[in-house]
């Protein structure tokens, strides 16, 4: 909703507060084109996506530098799942990445690239997740 309230007061620019400090232009984890679903208006539209420090970044450019402005930003550490889609959706190479609020639908350009990505955001949720805890991992043996 924010990025709305931005968009319809003027500015399309995110704070930076929203990156955490992440300096997505940097030696990422992850990148490559995705097509993506828009959030208010679903249209499918290709974007450049950076994985980094548990947080995934999207682009209308590949050319990225610390001037760019991401046109959004998943905390993937918030992600329940990610998992292929192409039977939800009807498409080749789909898969989502879902929310306890909402599921994210993206389309990789071959069955190699959508497998990349579920791996390296599967790893990315795990390493950020906040939803276990040391202290609530039970032992069953």
């Amino acid at each position: 909703m924010a990025s709305l309230w931005r968009y319809a007061m003027g500015s399309t620019q995110t704070q930076k507060e929203d990156y955490g400090g992440v300096e997505y232009w940097s030696n990422p984890e992850r990148t490559g084109w995705l097509t993506k679903q828009g959030e208010y208006i679903k249209t499918w539209r290709r974007r450049w996506f950076i994985l980094k420090q548990g947080k995934l970044f999207w682009f209308k450019e590949s050319l990225v530098n610390s001037s760019s402005i991401p046109r959004g930003v998943i905390p993937v550490g918030t992600c329940l799942t990610v998992k292929g889609a192409e039977d939800v959706l009807n498409k080749q190479f789909a898969f989502e990445l879902s929310t306890n609020k909402e599921t994210m639908y993206f389309i990789a350009d071959s069955e190699k690239e959508k497998e990349e990505w579920i791996n390296s955001i599967g790893r990315s949720i795990v390493q950020h997740s906040r939803s276990v805890t040391d202290s609530e991992v039970v032992d069953y043996q």
